[in-house]
């Protein structure tokens, strides 16, 4: 166990911030009658502890009862002590209270039940003290010296306590954080672990398994030292991805749940990955990384006014308002993998696409740079909407009859039948490459 002593105090331990330690003030010879009261106050502070704090009551448990009564005496040792040698060093009983706490921790109670036990067994001993010191015939302002020495012995030891059960917290909390890390090194492992081995580091971690979950990669903040998001929910996982904060969300597909997350990431930009079961979150890391290339380079801005009438819309050859994601306050995007299908196939298969494209739709270059784009953006529409005007119409923010002029246009163009439903994925994917290449 940690010795805590050394690297809490510089000065007289535990009362530094006090004007004065009143154990000093108490004349020396007081020590000699309190003393061969010990033995007896011991018994009567233990019993009355475990009689008044129930959560210390464990009949039978011999052992738990010596270990209460060895910090009992240790501490009534240490205060005659004290009044007999103000110097007397405090290291050792500080460790003791220190163990205690740390103790108490580490086995789940709360302070306050140590706390109320402090108090607790210190009225009784003073009780027991005061009583022989007027049969002793002590003068008032000695037995006050006694009461001061007393409630400040028993802060000193509150304290070292308090400081055993913070560092035992932040301990299992630091564990805690390891165990989580671990985790999310098996979830996105390639290949992926043992499903044996990640459900008993689940278990470990605190962190049950869910059905589905979903991959989140941000894009590192200035000034962020790699760190991601302060005060997240403890339902997801995090880590780091190539130095890019990652995030492991636990059913991403409840109502609502984009919608939270992206309040949650205010102001960062990031990708999530398709909702996958959680032996396979290594794809849906796969898909976030390429996903996030896709997000706007900056904070995204207020939605600007609609374009002119038949010019391309959505960046990087995605369709209008798609090119980013679910903005988040203050800023920042969150772009969802499945919203861009097309432009992730397309990036996997990029320099094929950009060779069948100028060739299959070689028409639309002929066309010229305006009236090409104009057509090749009218006839991803209307693919998209089943070769209705009217939907079609309404996207491109043109009257359907401008979009029924273009059709005919397109089909003089081509020498096969764009409305062929058995090229139009094809087509759809081509109309993206042709529409990125040429500033679409």
């Amino acid at each position: 166990m940690a010795t805590a002593y050394d690297d809490a105090h510089s000065g007289p331990p535990v009362l530094g911030g006090l004007a004065d330690e009143p154990w000093r003030d108490v004349p020396d010879e007081e020590a000699r009658w309190m003393r061969p009261r010990l033995p007896e106050l011991l018994g009567v502070m233990v019993e009355g502890v475990l009689r008044h704090v129930p959560e210390y009551d464990r009949p039978g448990d011999a052992a738990y009862w010596r270990v209460a009564e060895a910090a009992v005496a240790r501490a009534m040792e240490h205060f005659v002590q004290m009044i007999a040698d103000p110097d007397t060093s405090w290291k050792e009983v500080y460790q003791v209270y220190f163990d205690v706490g740390y103790g108490e921790a580490v086995e789940g109670r709360s302070l306050e039940h140590l706390q109320n036990a402090m108090r607790i067994g210190s009225r009784l001993a003073w009780r027991h003290l005061a009583v022989e010191a007027e049969r002793q015939g002590r003068p008032p302002a000695v037995v006050s010296l006694l009461a001061e020495a007393n409630f400040a012995y028993l802060d000193a030891l509150a304290s070292a306590a308090a400081h055993g059960y913070a560092r035992a917290r932040e301990k299992a909390a630091g564990e805690r954080e390891q165990r989580r890390g671990r985790l999310l090194t098996l979830l996105l492992s390639d290949p992926p672990a043992p499903p044996e081995i990640v459900g008993e580091q689940s278990a470990r971690a605190g962190w049950p398994l869910p059905r589905r979950l979903a991959v989140i990669v941000l894009r590192p903040r200035p000034g962020s030292g790699g760190e991601g998001p302060a005060g997240l929910p403890p339902s997801l996982l995090t880590g780091l991805d190539h130095g890019r904060p990652c995030l492991v969300v636990p059913d991403p597909d409840g109502p609502g749940r984009l919608d939270e997350l992206a309040a949650t990431l205010a102001g960062w930009t990031g990708a999530i990955g398709p909702s996958v079961p959680a032996a396979e979150a290594g794809t849906s890391l796969l898909w976030a990384r390429r996903a996030l290339d896709l997000a706007p380079a900056a904070p995204a801005r207020p939605p600007r006014p609609a374009r002119p009438a038949g010019s391309a819309a959505g960046g990087a050859g995605f369709p209008p308002g798609r090119a980013g994601g679910r903005r988040a306050r203050r800023g920042g995007v969150l772009v969802r993998a499945e919203d861009h299908l097309p432009g992730l196939l397309l990036r996997e298969g990029a320099s094929l696409a950009a060779i069948v494209a100028s060739r299959r739709l070689a028409p639309l270059d002929a066309a010229g740079p305006r009236q090409g784009l104009r057509l090749a953006v009218t006839l991803l529409e209307c693919m998209k909407h089943g070769f209705n005007a009217t939907g079609a119409a309404e996207a491109l923010c043109v009257h359907p009859q401008t979009v029924r002029y273009r059709l005919t246009q397109l089909h003089e163009m081509f020498a096969f039948d764009i409305e062929d439903p058995e090229i139009r994925l094809e087509m759809m994917l081509l109309l993206h490459t042709w529409i990125r290449r040429n500033g679409g």
